[in-house]
């Protein structure tokens, strides 16, 4: 179905998504950190990019911002449970920046799935 970008620090939740993905039909790559992330798209591309917020070195809201100037004609999805503390959401702000959506951690195998389906135009 899709070329996929998957970024995420934390191993666990990257591996289940990338299966999660992965058993939607689309084809993933995935990186721990958002420059990582980038660089898998400079050199293989994707039609949808799906990065954390909260992450070491270079966080999503940076990568956001990267893929806004340097990708603009891929879509992004953003993925965050806010910060440690819970009081912080950047969901909204990296929609500001360019994202087509945002999902909240935890999320359902189903919700993910549908609103990638729905960012990418791919209908149900």
């Amino acid at each position: 179905m899709a070329r996929i970008i998957l970024i995420d620090d934390d191993d666990a939740v990257r591996h289940s998504t990338r299966r999660v993905l992965e058993r939607g039909g689309h084809e993933v790559r995935d990186a721990s950190d958002g420059a990582a992330g980038l660089e898998l798209l400079t050199h293989g591309g994707a039609d949808l990019v799906i990065t954390d917020i909260f992450m070491p070195g270079q966080d999503g809201i940076e990568t956001v911002r990267r893929l806004r100037k340097e990708f603009p004609e891929v879509k992004v999805l953003v993925l965050s449970g806010g910060d440690s503390t819970g009081r912080m959401n950047l969901r909204r702000d990296a929609e500001l920046l360019g994202a087509a959506a945002s999902l909240g951690k935890p999320f359902e195998a189903a919700d993910l799935l549908r609103l990638v389906r729905e960012v990418l135009g791919l209908g149900t």
